[in-house]
C-alpha cells in the first residue's frame, strides 16, 4: 500500500498485535502503535498518519478524547477513524460517531471484518 500508514491505539499489547497482524495480512504494511491517545498524538506529530484505528476504554487519554482532540486540529479534522472496542450497547455507537468517529467495530472481529470497515470508511 506504498506510504499509506495506520496508526493502532490500544493499551493492550495483544489487541495492537492481533490488529497489526490483520492489517499486515490485509496488505497493510506500514503500522504505528500507540498505547493511549496521548502517546498517539505524540506520534503522529512525528509521523504523518493516513488512518487510525483505536480503542475506546484505555487510561490517560481515552478513545474518545482522543477522537475529540483529533477533531478539533486542523491537520487531523477528516482523518479516517475506525472505532475497535468491546462497548456494544447503541448509546456509546451513537456517542463515538457524534465525537467524529467514521466507523466502529465490536470485539471480537474478524480480520474480514476489520479490512471491510477499513475499505468502508476510505470509500467514504
Amino acid at each position: 500500500m506504498g506510504d499509506f500508514k495506520i496508526i493502532a491505539v490500544d493499551d493492550s499489547p495483544t489487541m495492537r498485535r492481533i490488529i497489526v497482524n490483520t492489517l499486515k495480512r490485509a496488505g497493510y504494511d506500514q503500522v504505528i502503535e500507540a498505547t493511549d491517545g496521548k502517546d498517539a498524538l505524540a506520534k503522529m506529530k512525528v509521523d504523518k498518519v493516513n488512518f487510525v484505528i483505536t480503542d475506546w476504554n484505555m487510561p490517560e487519554m481515552d478513545g474518545l478524547a482522543f477522537v475529540a482532540a483529533l477533531r478539533a486540529t486542523d491537520e487531523f479534522k477528516t482523518l479516517p477513524v475506525l472505532m475497535v472496542t468491546t462497548r456494544s450497547v447503541k448509546e456509546d455507537i451513537v456517542e463515538a460517531m457524534k465525537a467524529g468517529v467514521n466507523n466502529y467495530i465490536v470485539k471480537p472481529f474478524t480480520p474480514e471484518t476489520l479490512k471491510a470497515k477499513i475499505d468502508q470508511v476510505l470509500a467514504g
